[in-house]
This record gives structure tokens, C-alpha cells and sequence, in this order.
């Protein structure tokens, strides 16, 4: 397994009822059935290893012009308001990926499981 999907599940593991599954090279993390993130290499031959996942409303087109050599548009997603975060150019800054995808099971759980994450705080 890709040690960067390896630490992406370690995250989605710490989640309540989050759960995920590896197809070939892809990786896609889910609770209770909705997907917040998925885990993609080379998606539709893009070249890119990275994280999409959602944002809250602006964040993505924000981070997108802020630092557009980290973040991108993914593919069939950008639209709904998800963002990419390479995970293959440099450094990774594994504390803010860690909470991008935190963020988008924030906004993908139900409530109770939103805020049993959000009760135990940083």
C-alpha cells in the first residue's frame, strides 16, 4: 500500500464510523456511506498523487489561487466545491492535510458524529 494512503487511513481510522477501502491505486474514505475524500493516483491519467476532499463554501477556490503548485481542481468534483491537495510535489504538510480531511468528514457526517469529533477538540 502507498505509505500516503497509509497515513490518510490512519486519520479516517481516528474518525467516528469513518471507514475506507483501497481499488487498485485509489483509496476512498466514507461514513455511514458518504464519501469525504478519496485518495488518487494518477486519476484519468492526471499525473497527480493527491487527496480530494470536500471544503466549506469558497475555501477551495481560495486555497486553489493561494497556492495553486499545492492545490488543484479535481477532476468531476471542483464543481461541488471539493479540493485537491497534491500529495506527490515536496514536503508534505501532513497537519493541514490531516485537517482538510477532517474538515470534509466535518461536513459530510451526521451531526452527532460531527460532534463527537468536534468534542474532543484540537
Amino acid at each position: 500500500m502507498d505509505e500516503r494512503l497509509a497515513r490518510l487511513a490512519e486519520i479516517a481510522d481516528g474518525l467516528p464510523e469513518a471507514e475506507w477501502e483501497q481499488s487498485g491505486r485509489h483509496g476512498t474514505f466514507r461514513v455511514r456511506r458518504r464519501t469525504f475524500g478519496y485518495f488518487l493516483d494518477d486519476h484519468q491519467g492526471d499525473g497527480i498523487v493527491g487527496l480530494a476532499c470536500k471544503a466549506p463554501a469558497g475555501a477551495a477556490q481560495a486555497l486553489i489561487a493561494a497556492e495553486p503548485a499545492r492545490f488543484y481542481p479535481p477532476a468531476y468534483l471542483h464543481h461541488r466545491g471539493w479540493i485537491g491537495v497534491r500529495l506527490d510535489t515536496g514536503a508534505i504538510d501532513w497537519e493541514q492535510v490531516e485537517g482538510l480531511l477532517v474538515e470534509s468528514y466535518l461536513l459530510t457526517a451526521p451531526k452527532r458524529l460531527a460532534a463527537q469529533v468536534m468534542d474532543r477538540g484540537p
